[in-house]
């Protein structure tokens, strides 16, 4: 399958502390096993098959390693869904989205979510369950939405598959905004889903498709059978628990 890929590397503002920590002035800059976080990811969605690659960020430094390692850069927005937004204007769909802070993504993965994603689907995104992360490593520390089929966390990947798209978008921002107070996303289905979600009987899947009917688009979740695919770098523990599974081999 032939797609374009947006890897997400701008700043919400302010010094990062993982950057500060690891003693870099960008995330996408730290270093693990030789390598930046944003080699790796950008060489793990070039080996699944990206055709064209561009990372959204501003600082300088990332722009010059962007650019190095054969990719486009777009500037970053005020936000990763504005991001996602003018890359979808530049490169159209299919479009696959990930993040820089992404350090162990395989490109197994993402086949395989590609592969899993239901043919119907304008929009997907890539969820791991709780038992399947903490199977993988279990002492990582990760935010979970609780439903009726489970607790789950997101993996950063999510799949633009056709131009309607582009209508999820701005919903998607308000959902970036809410990601760790989940009543404020399911708030958003109405009071038939918010009784379903307090009475714990509302799946993720229904409760994502029901999201997407809101934008208008079909909206579809993958399950990962990846645990680590969860892991990403957000806070120095994070950072730490990167560096000792690459260190023993673990992936």
């Amino acid at each position: 399958m032939s797609f374009n890929a947006l890897i997400l590397a701008g700043s919400r503002g302010g010094r990062d502390p993982v950057a500060e920590v690891a003693g870099v002035d960008a995330k996408a800059l730290i270093v693990i096993a030789g390598e930046t976080m944003l080699a790796r990811v950008i060489n793990a969605v070039r080996a699944a098959g990206a055709a064209r690659i561009v990372v959204s960020a501003s600082h300088p430094d990332v722009v010059a390693q962007a650019l190095a390692l054969g990719a486009e850069t777009l500037p970053a927005e005020a936000g990763p869904s504005r991001s996602a937004r003018a890359a979808l204007e530049r490169l159209g769909t299919p479009l696959l989205v990930t993040t820089a802070d992404h350090a162990l993504l395989q490109a197994e993965w993402i086949t395989r979510f590609l592969t899993d994603t239901p043919a119907d689907a304008d929009v997907s995104a890539l969820l791991a369950r709780r038992d399947t992360i903490e199977a993988a490593v279990p002492d990582t520390q990760r935010t979970y939405l609780r439903f009726a089929d489970g607790a789950w966390s997101g993996c950063n990947l999510f799949w633009l598959a056709t131009p309607r798209a582009a209508a999820a978008i701005a919903l998607w921002e308000e959902v970036e905004a809410d990601r760790k107070r989940p009543w404020r996303i399911v708030w958003r289905l109405g009071p038939g889903m918010l009784l379903r979600y307090a009475l714990g009987r509302l799946t993720l899947a229904d409760a994502l498709a029901r999201l997407g009917a809101v934008a208008g688009v079909r909206a579809r979740v993958v399950a990962s059978p990846f645990g680590l695919a969860a892991v990403d770098v957000d806070k120095p523990a994070d950072l730490e628990l990167v560096q000792r599974l690459v260190a023993e081999g673990v992936i």
